[in-house]
């Protein structure tokens, strides 16, 4: 089992002070609240989740007790429907989810009956995203990819975390033929290794350690989707020396909103928000005990094993307001995968 996973499994029940996690359960006499997970019991979104509920919980006064729900599948889609169907937003319930469910909301999914561009953003966690090519001895640049001829991309499918990738690599000028059904960073490794494919482009939770076997089979990385730092798009720290893509690349009005959309989704390995018009006071309760979360050392050492930037409350905001794009252009985005691709909504 690899650190990171095993550190966000293990957080909430060994990394916690042990009176800490004795005084949260003992919820103190307070009222207990609620934290709807958008994922399946024990997989990632709901093992942050306990962790989060636990860290947090101290923040509220008489650290009351979170509890944990989880609902639906791994892309989040189900829990996503469900908080906008269903919680009130008395401030009793927030929500947890994965940037999946973004992906799937921006690309036009049928299943979604949600609008994330509503929700009160509390906090965030986010992770890399890096292209890795095979370029040989050269130094990675535009001309270079320009260049290369037909690129063949290792991707899982457009309405994934290769989404950014593809619509990047479009607006800078670069042929990709993408192989499709390549999921997971196993996955495309192996193709990368094999000589099948020419590039991937690796996203979520310990990037750094994943790009070490594409190096050292010839890959360089060319750009990152960056990080929100300070409520604005910054070169990624874990990756210091790799220009963000807008940076690679010069600027282009084709799909530029789509692009940041869809790279704040991907850069997202979890949100917690409240439903739309939720209390001031209850969202400002919510995001003081946010603040105190992401300066906890368990939860600071745990994202760090995962390669994962924890944001209070203003960076999970920018990266959310990044997804309020146009009807028109959100549109645009579909009719590219579909003319690029053959992909249809569905």
């Amino acid at each position: 089992m690899k650190r990171r996973h095993f550190i966000a499994a293990a957080v909430a029940g060994y990394v916690l002070p042990a009176h800490a996690r004795a005084d949260a359960l003992a919820g103190v006499g307070a009222a207990s609240l609620n934290l709807l997970v958008a994922g399946p019991d024990g997989e990632q979104t709901s093992r942050w989740a306990n962790a989060v509920a636990l860290a947090m919980s101290a923040g509220f006064p008489g650290s009351p007790n979170i509890l944990t729900q989880p609902v639906g599948g791994l892309d989040g889609v189900t829990g996503a429907n469900r908080l906008d169907a269903l919680v009130e937003p008395d401030g009793k319930t927030a929500a947890i989810l994965p940037g999946a469910a973004l992906i799937a909301w921006l690309t036009g999914d049928s299943r979604v009956h949600f609008d994330p561009t509503r929700w009160a953003p509390v906090m965030a966690g986010s992770n890399s995203g890096v292209l890795v090519v095979r370029l040989g001895d050269t130094v990675p640049s535009l001309a270079a990819l320009q260049n290369f001829g037909t690129l063949r991309l290792a991707a899982d499918q457009p309405e994934s975390n290769d989404l950014p990738a593809l619509i990047a690599l479009n607006r800078m000028g670069v042929k990709v033929a993408p192989i499709f059904g390549l999921r997971g960073t196993a996955a495309k490794t192996k193709a990368f290794v094999a000589g099948d494919v020419d590039a991937v482009f690796l996203c979520g939770e310990g990037v750094p350690e994943d790009v070490a076997p594409l190096t050292a089979n010839g890959g360089a990385v060319a750009f990152s989707i960056g990080r929100v730092i300070d409520g604005a798009v910054q070169t990624d720290p874990l990756f210091p020396g790799v220009p963000e893509a807008t940076a690679f690349a010069p600027a282009a009005s084709l799909l530029d909103s789509a692009y940041k959309a869809a790279a704040a989704a991907a850069r997202l390995d979890y949100f917690v928000v409240l439903p739309r018009l939720s209390d001031s006071s209850a969202l400002a309760a919510w995001r003081q005990a946010a603040d105190s979360t992401v300066a906890n050392p368990a939860m600071v050492a745990a994202a760090s094993a995962s390669s994962v930037v924890l944001h209070a409350a203003g960076d999970a905001i920018a990266e959310l307001n990044a997804l309020s794009i146009s009807a028109a252009d959100q549109a645009g985005l579909q009719t590219f995968l579909a003319a690029q691709f053959g992909w249809h909504a569905g």
